[in-house]
């Protein structure tokens, strides 16, 4: 059993101001796993005002005393890789192989991608007699989900740090065990008191007294659209900027031409890549009418190779939801799909056969479903795919961009020339063509309600700059 009863404010482990105790559970036994403390606002302005202070020093660090601490950063990280893995697995159910390989190397890729961008990144820009400086907007509230933990804490903590800024992290209460273990990291790698803070917390109380705190210069928000225009509501009257990293419905659009096998069995198994919570997750695939029974086929036989159980199997594949709130969700949508009429050609609703215990979906591909049902519609953020058949290439396209969301998009087709058309009409922050997959170094971040502002990489920096002109500075 884990306590980590206390938050991480100006350098030191503390105590919250009130005693409030929240349990953590482990989806895959529904059993308590930690124990935590959910912060109030005094918490907040504690790390507020050690933000602010530290500030005042941070803020005007060297570029040298920034890359000091990042490889420090990396070089700790790397200590704690192994037993922040563990505590993914153990908080939102990811199997063994992905919280290793895919979860936590995310915060280490991250952390290493900010190092390898500080060494040049362009602070300064000369225009003729004037010169422009990108500076650190100053304190940041950092807000993270809970189905990629590591890769959306450090996402945002590298480059801030990178760029001086000081911060205050609020973990998900949901999956807080990871967070926790990399403010440890944060302590030994030497970050300087108070650039650093972590208090644990729920939405409503710790989410929102960052938002309204009038000492905090910025607000980064990942999670659902809903919570997302909350957050920005409850910014707007400090002015505060606020960039958020919301929802998704992704298309999945396979070509006349492409090859259809490999097409659908990358699809569907993106789409059950972290037991379908991703917010990019390719969960609608647009496949032409004509070849819609084969690729049914081709989904079913995909689907019955899933391997679901302990996430500490080695050969498990696919681990449960992250809570009975959203194992109740998905089943409700699961039931919804049926009553509006879409055809299950796999999975459906209740537990896989032979589990009866853990919030286990059955991982469940919907086909002849149209673009108005439900289903085609709400982020259901489990296994989940639905299949919408089109006739024509310009009706795939529309059905594509019809979706309040534009966090990524999917083509998949022979020709090149054409899939890159077609990825370009597609009104997404990301499009994949063929399975390809950026790196650390490529901006992620959504059009419409899937949010605004980038992350990742160099791009990742321009959120946490203000910009600055002196104008005569060269006279």
């Amino acid at each position: 059993m884990r306590d980590y009863l206390q938050f991480y404010i100006n350098g030191e482990w503390v105590d919250p101001a009130q005693p409030n105790p929240h349990d953590v559970i482990n989806p895959a036994t529904e059993e308590v796993c930690a124990h935590i403390s959910l912060g109030s606002e005094e918490d907040v302005d504690r790390a507020v005002a050690a933000a602010r202070t530290a500030f005042e020093t941070w803020g005007y660090s060297s570029r040298e005393d920034r890359i000091e601490v990042l490889e420090s950063c990396v070089a700790t990280y790397e200590k704690y890789y192994n037993d922040i893995a563990d505590a993914i697995r153990e908080e939102m159910g990811a199997p063994k192989s992905l919280a290793v390989a895919a979860q936590a190397h995310a915060g280490l890729g991250h952390l290493q991608e900010a190092l390898r961008v500080l060494r040049d990144f362009p602070f300064e820009e000369d225009l003729g007699e004037h010169r422009v400086f990108k500076e650190p907007i100053g304190v940041c509230g950092l807000i993270t989900p809970w189905n990629w933990p590591m890769n959306q804490v450090s996402c945002k903590v590298a480059p801030a740090l990178a760029t001086g800024c000081t911060m205050i992290l609020k973990p998900s209460e949901v999956a807080p065990l990871s967070a926790y273990l990399f403010a440890k990291v944060m302590h030994e790698a030497g970050v300087p008191a108070g650039v650093f803070n972590l208090v644990n917390g729920d939405g409503p109380t710790v989410g929102t007294a960052l938002s309204k705190h009038p000492g905090v210069d910025m607000m980064s928000f990942t999670g659902s659209t809903r919570a997302g225009s909350l957050v920005a509501q409850n910014a707007a009257p400090t002015v505060k900027r606020v960039t958020q990293e919301l929802g998704g419905k992704s298309p999945n659009i396979v070509l006349d031409d492409a090859d259809l096998e490999k097409a659908v069995t990358r699809g569907v198994l993106h789409m059950y890549n972290n037991t379908g919570q991703s917010c990019n997750a390719p969960s609608r695939m647009l496949v032409p009418r004509a070849r819609l029974a084969e690729a049914e086929a081709i989904a079913a036989k995909v689907t019955d190779k899933v391997v679901i159980g302990d996430p500490a199997d080695d050969a498990t594949t696919m681990g449960p939801v992250v809570s009975e709130l959203q194992f109740n969700r998905i089943q409700s949508l699961i039931e919804k799909g049926i009553a509006e009429g879409a055809k299950v050609v796999c999975g459906g609703p209740g537990r896989p056969d032979g589990i009866d215990k853990g919030y286990f979906v059955r991982p469940t591909v919907f086909s002849e479903v149209n673009n108005d049902m439900t289903i085609a519609q709400e982020e259901i953020f489990g296994p989940v795919l639905v299949m919408i058949p089109y006739d024509s290439e310009d009706e795939a396209i529309r059905i594509a961009n019809d979706t309040p969301y534009g966090l990524a998009g999917y083509v998949q087709g022979g020709d090149m020339d054409h899939a890159r058309r077609v990825a370009a009409r597609i009104r997404a922050g990301n499009v994949h063509i063929n399975g390809a997959s950026g790196g650390y170094n490529v901006p992620f971040g959504g059009y419409k309600q899937s949010g605004n502002g980038r992350e990742w990489g160099a791009h990742g920096f321009t959120d946490f700059l203000e910009i600055k002109a002196i104008e005569g500075y060269g006279t």
